[in-house]
């Protein structure tokens, strides 16, 4: 690593004296989901794609929530980028979710081919764009391996580090950072529905299948929830008896857990869990209704097309 620069530096220099550079990520999986989407979707002659990450930022420490896509267009070493649109899609999430702020950016591979870098020779001018955009001045850079040359999805996360020559900025230096994928309890449940839908090989009707998956969803819940709280109590036991040490990080972490449980009285609870379910059964079966209304027009509007 080059030590950090004094008066008597060579010209070229690199910026080390970076105090609040990014030390790790932590990227939800709902970005990596929008990524990869915005991925199939692109053109077949464009190449990468890339886009704004949203989240927060604690000191050295980002965590990445939301992200959203940014068009582009390169050719050889121009980029051009859709200030305006990036500007307005911010405005628009910023309205939703107004405590998020830009942290970075997002890139997928620049090329199919597998030995080709994961970061392009462009990047350093749209990571200069993001340095203007993000509060710091010091974004994020992610790289998504959309190169498909394993069977897993690799994704990079990237800080950089200024390089000049006589005081004149050159380039961005990428190294990476550590990074972390991470699910809020609203991703997992989605992200197991979704592992259980790609895992079903065979074809369902269309009505009699998804009331099976919905009232099936509660009593899922209800077991996994059932397995944690055995679990728990299996372990708090243990600690009682002395068959195993405490730990002040697990009891302190079980304590939040029950304090944020509200005390309510069981027949309380009770109603208010039987009102809860059967608004969801109506939901859903005024859904059922309306599904089979529009395929029922559906078909009568075809007939009378035939018929004509």
């Amino acid at each position: 690593m080059v030590s950090k620069t004094t008066t008597n530096s060579p010209a070229l220099l690199l910026d080390t004296d970076q105090q609040d550079a990014p030390t790790s990520v932590t990227v939800h999986s709902l970005v990596l989901l929008s990524v990869l989407d915005h991925h199939t979707r692109r053109q077949e002659a464009d190449g990468r794609v890339i886009g704004t990450l949203l989240g927060r930022r604690d000191g050295t420490k980002v965590e990445v929530t939301n992200c959203f896509a940014v068009p582009h267009a390169e050719r050889g070493d121009e980029v051009a980028i859709g200030k305006d649109f990036n500007k307005q899609m911010l405005a628009l999430h910023l309205k939703s979710n107004p405590k998020e702020v830009v942290v970075g950016w997002y890139a997928s591979t620049p090329s199919a081919l597998p030995d080709m870098p994961l970061v392009a020779d462009t990047s350093s001018l749209i990571h200069d764009f993001y340095s203007t955009e993000t509060e710091d001045g010091d974004p994020v850079h992610l790289v998504v391996d959309t190169r498909l040359v394993t069977d897993s999805i690799p994704i990079v996360a990237y800080s950089s580090t200024p390089v000049s020559i006589q005081s004149e900025p050159l380039a961005n230096l990428f190294h990476e950072i550590p990074l972390e994928l991470t699910f809020t309890e609203a991703e997992s449940i989605c992200l197991r529905a979704m592992q259980k839908g790609s895992e079903s090989s065979t074809s369902k009707s269309m009505l009699g299948t998804e009331q099976q998956d919905k009232a099936s969803l509660l009593q899922v819940s209800m077991t996994q929830l059932h397995e944690l709280l055995d679990s728990v109590l299996t372990y708090v036991n243990d600690v009682v008896d002395g068959k195993i040490p405490p730990d002040p990080v697990m009891g302190r972490k079980i304590a939040d857990t029950l304090a944020s449980v509200p005390r309510i009285r069981p027949e309380v609870f009770e109603t208010l869990f039987h009102d809860k379910l059967q608004d969801l059964l109506m939901v859903t079966y005024l859904s059922n209704i309306t599904k089979t209304q529009l395929m029922v027009a559906e078909k009568l509007t075809a007939t009378l097309g035939i018929k004509d």
